[in-house]
């Protein structure tokens, strides 16, 4: 007779786990998961994206040949070729440098801007156009949750302008 109490109470036991608060439903073994409907519609966390330039797209030193401008063209792997009214003063032509960090093995989609204005202390204002990634088709950061990648594009020198100039290109990334 005193076996049959003791497993009447450990049944019981179990039952008062089962049926607690849900601040013990973690620890539960009894409860029901939540069902598949209601799970979908709790937001994932996502962990958010970080771009972070590592160097800027950086353009050769030209001088005008006439009236006429041209274009100073980077490759994402960093050759710089000039064309049109425009002389190579030297420097060296460079790729931006970025590496994107989040969530490993997400697909993400890397946005660059069609034209980005670059102007001068003087006023002088000239553009980078044709922005372009070294990325494939679906860029997927990797397992450590890092992509790097390079960026090039072209300066189109328009008429007869000179001086120092700068601008900043907005790099956006978000998840597919």
């Amino acid at each position: 007779m005193a076996i049959n109490r003791l497993l009447l109470t450990a049944l019981f036991g179990m039952f008062a786990t089962a049926s607690a608060s849900p601040v013990n439903a973690d620890t539960c073994r009894l409860c029901e998961a939540e069902p598949a409907e209601n799970q979908e519609k709790q937001p994932q966390k996502k962990t958010p994206l970080k771009v972070e330039i590592l160097s800027g797209l950086t353009f050769n030193r030209a001088a005008h040949t006439g009236e006429y401008g041209g274009r100073i063209s980077v490759s994402a792997q960093g050759e710089g070729k000039i064309q049109g009214g425009l002389v190579n003063l030297g420097g060296y032509a460079m790729a931006g440098n970025a590496i994107i960090k989040g969530e490993p093995g997400r697909f993400i989609r890397i946005d660059l801007p069609n034209r980005v204005q670059m102007s001068s202390s003087t006023g002088g204002k000239i553009e980078i156009v044709n922005l372009f990634t070294n990325l494939p088709n679906m860029p997927r950061l990797g397992m450590d949750g890092q992509l790097s990648f390079s960026f090039g594009g072209e300066l189109a020198v328009r008429g007869n302008i000179s001086g120092k100039f700068r601008g900043r290109i907005p790099v956006t990334a978000q998840y597919e």
